[in-house]
Parts: C-alpha cells; sequence; structure tokens
C-alpha cells in the first residue's frame, strides 16, 4: 500500500468512527437513515480495512467505545466472521486494560500509603478505554518517587529527554507492565512551566469508582486545561476520545465554564481552552447535526475553529502557524506578566525544544532524547 492509498484509508476510518461515536440528533427517521447507511459501510469492510480502522481506533483511544459500538450495530447480522474479529480484538484490549488498571491501583495505593498524595491525569478521561501510558501527578519529591518506584515495583527509569527534565517529569517501566508509567512532579506543561495548574491540581481532584476500585483524579476543569496544554500547546493534533471524552463531559452538563474561564486565566491559557472547546463543537456539529452547547464568552474568545482542523499523518492536525503560534505568544506574556520570570525562562524554550525534535527526526528518523 502506497502513501496516499494509507492516508485514503485511515481518513474513511476515521470518519467511521466518527459516524460511530457521534451519532446524529436530528430526528429518528433521518437518524435511522443514516445508521442504516453506517451499518452497511461497516459490513463491507474487508479484513485489512478493518485491520486500519482497529489500528486507527487504539491511537485515538476509542478502540473499546468504537468497537462495542460497533458491535452493537451489527448485533442482528449473521455475520460471524467480522463478529469474530471484533471479539478477538475487544478481548485482546480489555486484557490489557485489567492488567493496567491494577497496576494503576497499586501504584496509587503505594503512593498513599506512603503519606504521598497521588492523582491520575489523563489516563482514566478515555473510561472504557485507556491510554497507550499511565500519567499520575504528585507533590511528593523526586527522590521519594523514584525510591517507592522502584522499591515497591522494581520499576527502571526510562531514559529521559530534554523535554522530560524541563517537565519535571520521569517514566518508569514495570516488570509485568506494558505500559509505561509517567509521573509529574510537581509542574505540568512541556517545559514544567504551569505551576498555576500543578498548585491546585490535588486539592481539586475528585474520586471516581472503576471495576470496584476508587481512584482519584483531575477535577474537570483541570482535566480540560491539561487537554488543551496538550493538545493546543504541546502536540498540536487532537485524537478522537478528546472530542468524545469533552462532548460527553458536555453532554452531561459537568462543565462550569464560569470556574473554567477563572483556572485558565490564571493559568494563562484561557485563549487556548477556549479555542480547543470550539474545535471540538465544531467537529462534533459536522457529525451529529449540533455541537456542544458554549457560552458566548466562550466563543468570543476562541481564537479559530474546527474548520481550520485536517486528518493527516493519522491524526486531527491544527495549523501551528500562525494560529498555535499566537496562542503560545499569549501564554507566555501572561506569564511574564504576572512576574514568574523562571517560568517564563522555562517556556521560552519550548520553540527551541521543538525545533530540535524537528531536525532530530529528520536526521536521525526520531526525536527521542529531546521532546
Amino acid at each position: 500500500m502506497t502513501p496516499m492509498d494509507s492516508q485514503t484509508t485511515s481518513n474513511k476510518s476515521v470518519k467511521l468512527l466518527s459516524r460511530l461515536l457521534l451519532p446524529p440528533r436530528n430526528g429518528y427517521f433521518s437518524s435511522y437513515s443514516q445508521r442504516a447507511a453506517l451499518k452497511q459501510d461497516l459490513m463491507n469492510l474487508t479484513l485489512k480495512e478493518f485491520d486500519d480502522l482497529r489500528t486507527l481506533a487504539d491511537s485515538h483511544h476509542v478502540l473499546v467505545r468504537g468497537l462495542d459500538e460497533f458491535l452493537y450495530l451489527i448485533d442482528d447480522e449473521q455475520d460471524d466472521i467480522r463478529k469474530e474479529w471484533l471479539h478477538t480484538a475487544l478481548q485482546a484490549e480489555r486484557s490489557r486494560i485489567d492488567t493496567a488498571q491494577t497496576f494503576l491501583c497499586e501504584i496509587c495505593d503505594a503512593f498513599e500509603q506512603s503519606g504521598h498524595k497521588v492523582a491520575i491525569i489523563k489516563s482514566l478521561d478515555h473510561w472504557p478505554d485507556l491510554g497507550s501510558d499511565l500519567d499520575l501527578f504528585t507533590d511528593a519529591k523526586p527522590e521519594e518517587v523514584v525510591n517507592l518506584m522502584k522499591s515497591t515495583f522494581g520499576a527502571e527509569i526510562a531514559s529521559r529527554s530534554w523535554g522530560d527534565r524541563l517537565a519535571r517529569k520521569w517514566n518508569f517501566m514495570i516488570p509485568g507492565l506494558s505500559e509505561a508509567v509517567e509521573i509529574h512532579v510537581g509542574r505540568l506543561g512541556q517545559t514544567g512551566e504551569q505551576v498555576a495548574i500543578a498548585s491546585t491540581l490535588l486539592d481539586h481532584t475528585r474520586w471516581i469508582l472503576i471495576g470496584g476500585h476508587a481512584f482519584r483524579t483531575a477535577s474537570v476543569s483541570d482535566r480540560l486545561m491539561i487537554s488543551t496544554l496538550q493538545r493546543m500547546y504541546r502536540h498540536f493534533y487532537f485524537r478522537l476520545c478528546d472530542i468524545i471524552d469533552t462532548t460527553a463531559l458536555a453532554d452531561a452538563g459537568e462543565i462550569n465554564y464560569v470556574m473554567l474561564r477563572a483556572s485558565a486565566r490564571v493559568a494563562g491559557i484561557w485563549e487556548g481552552v477556549a479555542t480547543y472547546l470550539n474545535i471540538v463543537s465544531d467537529y462534533v456539529k459536522s457529525y451529529r447535526g449540533s455541537g456542544i452547547d458554549l457560552p458566548d464568552f466562550v466563543l468570543e474568545a476562541a481564537r479559530f475553529g474546527g474548520d481550520q482542523v485536517y486528518f493527516a499523518k493519522g491524526f486531527l492536525r491544527i495549523p501551528i502557524m500562525p494560529q498555535s503560534a499566537r496562542l503560545y505568544g499569549s501564554q507566555l506574556a501572561g506569564v511574564i506578566g504576572r512576574g514568574e520570570l523562571h517560568n517564563g525562562a522555562r517556556l521560552s524554550l519550548l520553540p527551541w525544544l521543538a525545533t530540535a525534535a524537528v531536525v532530530g527526526q529528520r536526521i536521525t528518523g526520531s526525536d527521542k532524547g529531546i521532546w
């Protein structure tokens, strides 16, 4: 398969997954017709096309939700072949998630028993899906984190990049666990510039119950700000899980937009958060007929919307120049304006890190050790 063919196939897959996970809301008969068309498209998938759909769903952290919906849609069909594909993929993924969840519970318990608060960030936002690594945040001292992970779990520290050191995060590899455990210590953001969010994150946490285990997770506002930092200020692309997860929060009425605005302004990323929400709403609208119900002050603060998003290299991309660059400039100005010169110095290194990562990728084929 040529790169162009692969791009076309993956583009088809992301549209199928979006139709599966963002069903229309514009009337029963219209919805029924669209679901019937979707069902037919899914029934026509070849094994190769299904593998691409599964791979894309995995990289977008919607594998369980997407394939569950696929299976539900064809439940009344005599299609044992595709049902076997689905059951096999779901069984393997759920087995991975069960193992990761067990370790996650044990890690959190170990921190709490040692007198250290710890919260899970990002990883459980996608439930019943799970990310490709396990992310935690703690206010413990770095040496305490390292000693706990090594002595309790026999963990090894993965090689740390320049970005990891600036962000004050460590990746641990634990025997028996395929995912890395990424622990952020006292700071957030790609260069560790976000002390505003980090300083109160553990005070704002909420407990959720999953599989009989209670987990301390970030508040809804912190969760959305962390997602914004990741998407609008670091990676410059969205996964489908970002859109599905945020939409679920909005539909459930769990987002306090006034509180979110206040917190994001303190962190200097309100325009980024508003833009993130606007992109999500526009993308959702293109599939289900209506976006999420955003207050006017969110729309007014957004710099751009979903019309700027395009699919490339497996993800939903947003333009770095000039839109995202302006958001970065606004964040940097805000940090310096508050007199946080040390954090401003950290943040000012971000373009250099990004440039070094691009150069390293072109020369060696990897940005390892930099980003």
